[in-house]
């Protein structure tokens, strides 16, 4: 069978996604790594690049590197957050956007709407890319891959309390946790067994997030016997989030790390069956 290839970019957009399928029913996602916006959106933006970056997740793409089948978006999430439900993708008040004014002005309408078509192209993208491969290998699990902020005090401020801040938070809101148990936990348990800096690295489930995000809740409403997603929330330890800098060793560490859970799922996957 031959598989599809897709991708994707707008017409008149710089930013769209890109996918890669691979022979795995193990996918990574990096849908906030993007920070293009389009054209007509550039002048009627009053954030600051530095702003938006901080709130992106900038470097997420690197670390599904070595997934089998790999989704990374382009576009900014100011533009408009595929992790957000439709009615609220764009963020046009600053309670919806960490206080931040996201608009000199607001945009036009035909604006939103191509926003908001673009929302609804990925989505239909996703389910025919997750159904092409549930058709193949019946389960999937996709990784729904993000980063967290934990020094919002300033760079010289106090960083989050260890308590809140796990250096990576699993998010399994919207799943049937007891069905995807064997996965879940073996997801998570591998991760545990890795060093970062040489200490054990800090994963704990629910903390700092729970998952909400619309991407894990679609897969869990469209495919709910047969796909598994998880949400994975790197705290930035691995560049500093108020200058943006990457720390290139901490970031190939991580994709390691993340990269070592994939034979681990497959196996997870296989023992359902």
């Amino acid at each position: 069978m031959n598989k599809p290839t897709f991708n994707n970019a707008p017409s008149g957009s710089p930013a769209g996604w890109t996918i890669k399928l691979g022979e795995s029913p193990i996918i990574g996602t990096a849908i906030h790594s993007g920070s293009d916006v389009g054209r007509a959106c550039q002048p009627l933006l009053s954030i600051s690049n530095s702003d938006r970056l901080r709130e992106e997740d900038p470097f997420t793409e690197y670390f599904i590197a070595d997934f089998p089948t790999q989704i990374i978006v382009h576009r900014s999430r100011f533009q408009v957050d595929l992790n957000r439900a439709r009615e609220a993708a764009i963020y046009l008040l600053p309670d919806q956007s960490w206080g931040l004014n996201v608009w000199r002005e607001l945009p036009a309408e035909e604006i939103i709407n191509e926003s908001l078509a673009f929302h609804d192209a990925f989505y239909a993208e996703l389910k025919l890319v997750l159904s092409d491969v549930e058709k193949r290998y019946g389960r999937f699990v996709l990784v729904d891959v993000h980063s967290y902020n934990h020094r919002r005090e300033g760079p010289e401020g106090v960083p989050t309390s260890y308590d809140v801040a796990p250096d990576i938070n699993i998010g399994t809101f919207s799943m049937n946790r007891a069905r995807w148990a064997p996965v879940v936990d073996a997801f998570m348990e591998t991760l545990r067994g890795q060093r970062f800096n040489g200490e054990p690295i800090d994963v704990r489930e629910n903390v700092s997030f729970q998952g909400k995000g619309e991407q894990t809740r679609f897969v869990h409403a469209n495919f709910p016997k047969t796909g598994c997603a998880i949400a994975v929330e790197f705290k930035k330890i691995f560049m500093d989030e108020w200058s943006g800098d990457p720390d290139w060793a901490a970031i190939e560490r991580l994709r390691a790390m993340l990269a070592s859970t994939v034979p681990v799922l497959e196996s997870a996957l296989r023992a359902m069956q």
